[in-house]
């Protein structure tokens, strides 16, 4: 860290220095796809449940499809939404909207409709991509007149699997097979690559173009698309690929386990770009259960996993009881949400690998440090910044200060992989990019050596084994029970997810209702992932002096109860 310079007032200190990146390398995302199709064209690429495409394969096939998109008018800063569990599929358009100078906008395949047209409406999507899955399909194919949608382009799932149906009703009920309406709006996979483009290519995209749109809720919990250009990911990219090297991975001859969803952003940059980049073949898995990833990891014997703690515990679960061979694992990283640390060593006991912690944010594409995978890793610590990132500790009455070693402050990230700003939204940019650096919101600290650790978050963002849930998506939607009167949500504690929402609700008089009622409700409100594990209903709710509701006291009673519950544990057992 460098010295703070301070005379008795807030003057900004300067800078550590950082390593930085080559100038050489890859600026875009199209440019790492094409250089790793070079590379490793006779590899593996793809796995989808025994199902291979070499990188020649996925190279032309997404070429094909750019034009197909191309046809149907993609363009310079035409935005794309993806709404795909993890497949073939998701990967060649990812790409192939990038090379037809599109910006991806990720979805959610778990949205709700009026969570899908929220967002179509805000990020301006007009073609989205989309499975044949009714659950998925269904949500998007309900808004897409009132969203102004041009296109669904429907991909055959059954068509990317090695045996076709079978695999899929293994994978998804019979029922869930969509009934796509036959109009003008939709476009087969197939219709989409027949024919020939007279269109000419359009010009290759520039390091400065958003390649994606990636929906958060920042610091403030009203979701808002991180406009992350193509230097920003290519960057990310190019930032892990040495710390990867470090590590004992090695170019053209891994296998990256895909099971976290691509839409995530964490999912996106180190299970797909850097694998790509690295020449590994990925594994890709749509869903998580437990019992088919046990059967993927032992067929396929991944040896690079990157994952969220939620995805550690359960298999650390579900080798008590099972017999399952873990040991061709060498290298995985958790993000996402803190690792506690029993997880950890006992995933690193099962399989002999070494599993870091990194840290970073959806504004930062998103990794920001990675705790080292030799013998520099510090327990407890999300690790050292990569290379060309610069992390400042502010004090947050005075942020133009830089903290010293041990002291803690709010969190503030420099380097190519940050934002170029929120979609649509200058006021809440100007609120997190501050002086060229990132505004985290979260508190933590750096030992002398530079190891960052983190205490708390400011905001209120509650993570459920990896995912974002926004309290207020939540509250909103209880709001417009005509019973409500007042609510509030928060996080609990949760051993398996990390963190659940709870809602604390204050009933309107003469307007009765149940938890079990209001969570019917909520259903077809939001998803599945941020419904509240418990809705209490209370006679009044803590306000501030104000008249704010205030969610401190609600968050220091469950502590206490939680921590009441751990002493009868301990004291029973």
């Amino acid at each position: 860290m460098s010295a703070t310079h301070d005379d008795g007032g807030c003057r900004q200190a300067a800078a550590p220095s950082a390593p930085r990146l080559s100038a050489s390398e890859p600026n875009t995302l199209p440019e790492v796809f094409d250089r790793a199709v070079r590379r490793f064209a006779d590899r593996p690429a793809l796995d989808f449940f025994g199902r291979k495409w070499t990188y020649r394969d996925v190279g032309e096939l997404t070429d094909r499809v750019a034009e197909g998109l191309i046809r149907l008018g993609v363009g310079h800063g035409v935005k794309v939404g993806l709404c795909l569990p993890n497949s073939p599929y998701s990967v060649v358009f990812y790409f192939a909207i990038l090379k037809s100078g599109g910006t991806v906008v990720n979805y959610n395949p778990l949205y709700t409709p009026r969570e899908c047209l929220a967002q179509i409406l805000d990020s301006d999507t007009t073609i989205m991509v989309l499975p044949d899955i009714e659950r998925v399909y269904g949500p998007v194919a309900a808004v897409a007149d009132e969203a102004g949608l041009r296109h669904l382009v429907v991909c055959p799932f059954a068509d990317a699997l090695p045996f076709g149906r079978g695999v899929l009703y293994r994978l998804f009920k019979r029922t869930e097979k969509a009934r796509v309406h036959d109009d003008a709006r939709h476009v087969s996979f197939s219709k989409l690559l027949s024919g020939r483009s007279a269109t000419q290519r359009r010009p290759a995209p520039r390091p400065d173009d958003v390649a994606l749109l990636q929906y958060t809720g920042g610091t403030t919990g009203v979701p808002k698309g991180a406009m992350l250009t193509h230097a920003n990911l290519a960057g990310n990219v190019r930032q892990l690929s040495p710390l990867m090297q470090g590590g004992g991975l090695r170019d053209g001859q891994e296998r990256a386990l895909a099971v976290i969803p691509l839409f995530h952003v964490f999912a996106m940059t180190v299970a797909m770009n850097l694998a790509l980049d690295m020449g590994a073949q990925i594994v890709l898995v749509p869903q998580f259960k437990i019992e088919e990833l046990l059967a993927t990891i032992a067929r396929t014997k991944p040896t690079f996993f990157p994952a969220v703690p939620t995805i550690f515990a359960a298999i650390n679960k579900a080798a008590e009881t099972a017999d399952v061979d873990l040991r061709s694992i060498r290298l995985c990283i958790s993000g996402g949400a803190p690792l506690p640390a029993e997880v950890g060593a006992r995933f690193e006991a099962l399989t002999g690998c070494r599993l870091s912690e990194g840290y970073g944010l959806t504004e930062s594409s998103p990794v920001v440090s990675v705790n080292p995978f030799d013998a520099r890793r510090r327990a407890g610590s999300v690790g050292l910044p990569l290379v060309d990132t610069t992390i400042e500790i502010r004090d947050p009455n005075c942020p133009d200060r830089l903290m010293p070693a041990g002291a803690k402050g709010e969190v503030y990230i420099r380097g190519p992989q940050i934002m170029a700003g929120y979609w649509r939204r200058p006021a809440d940019s100007s609120e997190v990019l501050v002086d060229g650096a990132l505004r985290t919101g979260d508190v933590g600290y750096r030992d002398p050596e530079g190891f960052l650790f983190l205490v708390d978050r400011i905001k209120d963002l509650i993570i459920c084994g990896g995912y974002n849930v926004y309290p207020r998506q939540i509250e909103d939607a209880l709001y417009e029970h005509e019973a409500v009167e007042e609510v509030v949500a928060i996080g609990i504690p949760d051993a398996y997810r990390g963190e659940s929402p709870k809602a604390f609700v204050k009933l309107r008089a003469g307007f009765p209702t149940t938890p079990d009622e209001l969570r019917a409700f909520l259903s077809e409100r939001i998803s599945k992932i941020e419904m509240p594990r418990e809705i209490e209903i209370r006679t009044s709710l803590p306000k501030t002096a104000v008249g704010k509701l205030s969610k401190k006291e609600l968050i220091a009673e469950e502590r206490e109860r939680a921590g009441l519950a751990a002493m009868n544990r301990r004291a029973s057992a």
